[in-house]
């Protein structure tokens, strides 16, 4: 074992690990992301196809990022260098913290969005007449306010981070993941409840494949990688805080199964609400925050449930915040010697500043379009780490284990646990053959989607 066992926090209970690294991958990516794109490609098919890629290439792939920090006890960094000494591997972690500092940069300015539209819906829902995008658009278009509730949500995030990963991390993962789950079922029994919401269900659960094409498999995919948080560092950096013999295959099994119920449970919320008010489901990124405050001024008792959507989407934010920059903080303790709170509050501080394009990219910055891709600022952050930076983190992940470290290392590394569920043949041919084919494509497939518009 690593050096850093004697020393290393450890979580205090399997639960609390489920919790804690379900809410990383329970994110925006679930609440924000997951209804949009399933609006846009079709419904129940894209869900098909998203749960094929969740099972058969999110799961084999947090099982091996949590094997690689468990047997090394880590950061990302450093579980490269201790189970490949010598070799150049630890690339590969240090790509994965650079992608989580990445996506935390531009995540704290959606996620201050959603902060902003706790009280914001209460505005737009109770002033008739009202138009809903030019309340939206007057919040981005804003200068100082965008960064503003940037800073608000990013001072959250470093607060929680700070006290450590039993007082900080499982602490509040414990309080907020029921909480989660308590508001968005009150949301979906309300949902559920308006006269027509049985068109919105029908859309949401009868797969229409004609609607499928290649960008839908694409999409699929990529959102599986963002919304479990991989190849980002996450659960290498959470695996590094399990004890020898704390279960694993069972327990990522859990957390796969905690973030894709949240996801199908967004759906279930708002797609009954849009349909039975007559708005449309594909709306695009614009449906959380234009076409449903729309819904909510019409549905009875829209302010609570306006709001009470709101908290919903910025506690997601925050669980899912809260592990990201947890991966750059391990990173600064494990291998430079820093303290936990002098880590989280200096790389929160960076990180911040990171992300203020992305927050002025709809105010100063307007008008800016990358080369090729034609994107804001934003969008531009986002297309690297979804299409480059988290499959090829997962893609040399996968490889390392399949053909470096081993699988039949990491297979007995997952087996030792105390389980009734265990790994073997399949989930090695996975990881060695099939997932590097499907992640190779996915980033071929990205680049040329993205280039040929």
């Amino acid at each position: 074992m690593s050096d850093f066992k004697g020393n290393r926090e450890h979580w205090a209970s399997r639960v609390g690990f489920i919790l804690a690294a379900a809410g990383s991958a329970v994110g925006l990516g679930n609440i924000w992301r997951f209804p949009y794109m399933t609006g846009e490609h079709g419904g129940a098919a894209f869900i098909v196809i998203y749960l094929l890629a969740v099972f058969l290439l999110g799961y084999p792939l947090m099982v091996n990022e949590t094997l690689i920090g468990r047997a090394s006890q880590r950061d990302p960094v450093g579980a490269f260098k201790f189970l490949s000494p010598g070799r150049s591997w630890w690339l590969v972690g240090a790509l994965g913290v650079f992608t989580g500092f990445v996506i935390l940069s531009y995540y704290v300015v959606v996620a201050g969005w959603s902060i902003a539209y706790i009280y914001k819906v209460f505005i737009a829902v109770s002033t008739p007449g009202i138009n809903h995008e030019a309340v939206f658009k007057s919040l981005i278009t804003s200068v100082w306010e965008p960064i503003i509730w940037a800073a608000v949500f990013m001072i959250l995030t470093i607060s929680i981070i700070s006290a450590g990963v039993v007082k900080g991390i499982q602490r509040w993962s414990l309080i907020l993941m029921p909480i989660l789950f308590i508001i968005i079922l009150i949301l979906i029994i309300r949902s559920n409840t308006l006269p027509g919401a049985s068109d919105g269900l029908f859309y949401y659960i009868k797969p229409d494949f004609s609607h499928v094409s290649g960008r839908t498999f694409l999409a699929a995919l990529s959102q599986a990688f963002f919304s479990l948080s991989l190849g980002m560092g996450v659960f290498i950096t959470y695996g590094s805080y399990l004890k020898d013999h704390d279960e694993i295959p069972g327990s990522n099994g859990w957390i796969i199964t905690l973030d894709t119920l949240v996801a199908l449970m967004a759906g279930f919320a708002i797609f009954p609400a849009v349909f039975a008010l007559g708005f449309k489901p594909a709306a695009g990124p614009g449906l959380v925050f234009i076409t449903l405050p729309a819904v909510f001024a019409q549905m009875p008792l829209g302010i609570f449930f306006g709001v009470l959507f709101f908290i919903l989407l910025a506690i997601a934010a925050l669980t899912s915040a809260i592990s990201l920059l947890e991966v750059v903080t391990a990173w600064l303790m494990d291998e430079k010697g820093w303290s936990r709170k002098k880590a989280s509050i200096l790389m929160g501080i960076i990180i911040f500043i990171a992300g203020i394009p992305a927050a002025l990219g709809y105010s100063i910055f307007n008008g800016f379009s990358f080369p090729g891709l034609g994107t804001d600022i934003l969008d531009t952050y986002d297309w690297f780490a979804n299409c480059l930076f988290l499959p090829v983190g997962g893609l040399l992940a996968a490889i390392f284990t399949g053909y470096v470290w081993g699988t039949k290392q990491a297979i007995d590394e997952a087996n030792k646990g105390k389980t009734g569920l265990a790994i073997g043949k399949f989930w090695s041919f996975l990881i060695r053959y099939i997932i590097p084919l499907l992640i190779f494509g996915i980033i071929i497939m990205g680049i040329y989607d993205s280039f040929k518009r």
